[in-house]
């Protein structure tokens, strides 16, 4: 007996230190350096590319585990996207309002979306938020229901890295719901 259990010990010591080293976590060095990788074609490339790689990945989550862990899965990434970008190209500021215009300002720049402020409740920490032009869905057709799952955990990581605090984020207009924004409430967690 006393074999078995050291045995089924080791087992899980050993398959605990293969999962706790992780390949690909993330780190900017991902990105890599975008002017000596491609130094003819630049770092941008059109919007398919990027909804070939996103709704490519989506299917395969789906078909390997459901819609529901896939959208788990993708809010999952689009928060720790939503941090990291709001680390890197926002970082500390002192006050809400200087916070959104310069997440304003990138998304602008990086040609993810327009976004906008519809409501804001301070004392809650509930805001209504839209994003026009949004690079997962703006254009694609009615489908019945919202798309931007990953955009949803991407919104709550740019307001994590703000205030340290978590926030639950969920998409309820889309333009796959024959919308022409894609809106978000957003709430402190």
């Amino acid at each position: 007996m006393q074999l078995c259990e050291h045995i089924l010990n080791m087992t899980l010591y050993i398959q605990g230190a293969v999962m706790a080293e992780r390949m690909y976590k993330f780190s900017w060095d991902f990105i890599g350096n975008l002017e000596e990788g491609r130094p003819n074609l630049g770092n941008s490339t059109r919007v398919e590319v990027y909804r070939l790689f996103q709704y490519a990945l989506r299917d395969i989550l789906e078909e390997e585990f459901d819609a529901e862990k896939a959208d788990n899965l993708l809010y999952k990434a689009g928060y720790v996207a939503g941090k990291a970008l709001a680390e890197k190209f926002v970082g500390k500021v002192d006050s809400l309002d200087d916070f959104v215009k310069k997440v304003q300002q990138v998304l602008l720049d990086l040609n993810v979306g327009i976004l906008r402020v519809e409501s804001a409740d301070m004392d809650k920490m509930h805001f209504l938020l839209t994003v026009a032009e949004d690079l997962d869905c703006s254009g694609l057709p009615d489908m019945g229901h919202a798309v931007c799952t990953y955009d949803e955990g991407f919104i709550s990581g740019v307001f994590q890295s703000f205030s340290g605090k978590n926030y639950n984020v969920k998409e309820i207009d889309c333009w796959c719901t024959g919308d022409r924004t894609c809106r978000f409430e957003v709430k402190q967690a």
